[in-house]
């Protein structure tokens, strides 16, 4: 979990209680800085989450192994014969 995630999650919360704070009072320049805080809070922590995403996302990448490839002296195996029989 980021900073980003914490901070949205902070004022998403913050922004909630001003904008309950606003409706109990009949506040309505409280309920709409509320309002506005609460997106700014959600919007802060769905970049905090993208961000985790793609930092696991490249860590995994790192931690796997590449492919690796056949060698190449190792001749193809010849088919049985009785395959070759078959195909005639």
């Amino acid at each position: 979990m980021n900073k980003d995630r914490v901070e949205g999650n902070l004022k998403d919360v913050a922004g909630r209680v001003e904008r309950q704070a606003g409706e109990w009072t009949g506040d309505a320049e409280a309920q709409v800085k509320g309002a506005a805080k609460q997106v700014e809070g959600k919007v802060q922590n769905a970049v905090g989450k993208v961000k985790d995403a793609v930092k696991e996302h490249e860590d995994n990448r790192k931690a796997a192994k590449p492919p690796q490839r056949a060698d190449d002296s190792v001749e193809a195996e010849e088919e049985p014969a009785e395959i070759r029989r078959s195909s005639r």
